[in-house]
């Protein structure tokens, strides 16, 4: 018997060359975008390594784990980094970026994070962009958590490299992945002796034996599930409307806050600001008194199913995160997980109203 994942007529690639064009109408961009065959790591390192090098000042913000990664990428490569941190319950705003630049005008590429969804925040990125480009800094963007649940706009941001993964808020596969890249980051990249070549890191090795070639003949084979499942994916967004499918996910996040202040019990978000909090993913400070993971270990017991889990490394014991992308992006996914919670805090002896948590969700998210 035929499996219908099993013995597939080879992917063309005029079929791989129109799936990066609906990427690139995704990205609301007319820069070249580069299908990558793996997991966004594969084009977020590829891209520093690719632009950056010995003589490159980079403004790194940092707020969350991504932003640390990238800064050691950055100086594995030689550059001089300036980390420009706030504190992960918030974001950052144009005007520090703005003071970081005047302070070192040297500075000639910048990396931020657009969502970070292991800390529940998001980066007005709108503001910041512009920033950028009147200092005229490469300008790199992780939309990998952003994408699908919020506007990304490279080319009216200015964004240079933007890097973005189906496997969040688009609801597609985790590996393929995707990078948009103006030409002046292309003639960075070409400038650089230390950009990979003949690797698999290599954007330039693509732009050469894909774009420049007329995208006529793959430099090897694709990954094919995947490249049909990201297909997929992109029609769905397209059938669907992708402003219906970001305010699907703006209305997950909103029940989820609403919901969780109003359980009570010391549950609050650990995102201050809502403006600041990211639409794929609520974070969530446990009460004092008692360890997030095994809140979240408890609440799981009920239904394991549920995007529920405890902030990464040290944040493990204080930070809970309810992630409602994608397919989770429903009222069901969020009652869900403000019953299971409010049931894990009262078997601890928290006086919780969880009523009053389904109401209040309910009524944020209409």
């Amino acid at each position: 018997m035929t499996h219908p994942f099993l013995d597939l007529a080879p992917l063309s690639a005029a079929r791989f060359a129109s799936i990066e064009d609906r990427v690139a109408r995704l990205l609301h961009t007319g820069q070249d975008v580069l299908i990558m065959q793996g997991e966004a790591l594969l084009p977020l390192e590829g891209a520093i390594r690719a632009a950056a090098g010995p003589g490159t000042t980079a403004l790194n913000v940092i707020t969350g784990p991504y932003g640390q990664t990238f800064g050691n990428w950055l100086r594995d490569c030689g550059a001089e980094v300036i980390d420009l941190a706030v504190p992960f319950h918030t974001a950052v705003t144009a005007e520090q970026i703005r003071a970081a630049l005047a302070e070192r005008p040297e500075i000639d590429f910048v990396s931020l994070v657009h969502a970070e969804a292991a800390t529940g925040n998001t980066n007005p990125v709108a503001e910041i962009g512009p920033v950028v480009r009147e200092h005229g800094a490469l300008f790199y963007l992780d939309a990998v958590a952003s994408v699908g649940a919020e506007p990304v706009l490279v080319d009216a941001w200015g964004v240079d490299l933007c890097v973005i993964g189906a496997q969040k808020a688009m609801g597609g596969p985790a590996g393929v992945s995707a990078v948009s890249v103006s030409e002046r980051a292309w003639a960075r990249m070409a400038a650089n002796p230390r950009a990979p070549r003949r690797s698999y890191l290599s954007l330039l090795d693509w732009k050469e034996r894909w774009i420049d070639a007329g995208r006529t003949a793959l430099p090897h084979a694709p990954a094919q599930l995947e490249m049909l499942a990201l297909e997929a994916c992109l029609e769905r967004i397209e059938e669907r409307g992708l402003d219906a499918v970001m305010a699907r996910h703006a209305r997950a996040a909103a029940a989820t806050r609403a919901g969780a202040l109003a359980l009570g019990g010391g549950l609050e978000p650990y995102v201050h600001d809502a403006a600041d909090a990211a639409p794929v993913a609520t974070t969530l400070r446990a009460p004092a008194g008692t360890d997030a993971a095994e809140l979240v270990a408890r609440a799981l017991e009920s239904d394991p199913a549920l995007p529920v889990s405890a902030g990464g490394g040290a944040l493990a014991k204080e930070m809970i995160r309810v992630n409602h992308y994608g397919p989770d992006a429903t009222a069901a996914t969020v009652r869900g997980a403000l019953v299971a919670l409010g049931q894990a805090l009262a078997e601890r002896g928290v006086s919780v109203d969880v009523s009053a948590a389904l109401g209040a969700a309910d009524a944020a998210g209409r």
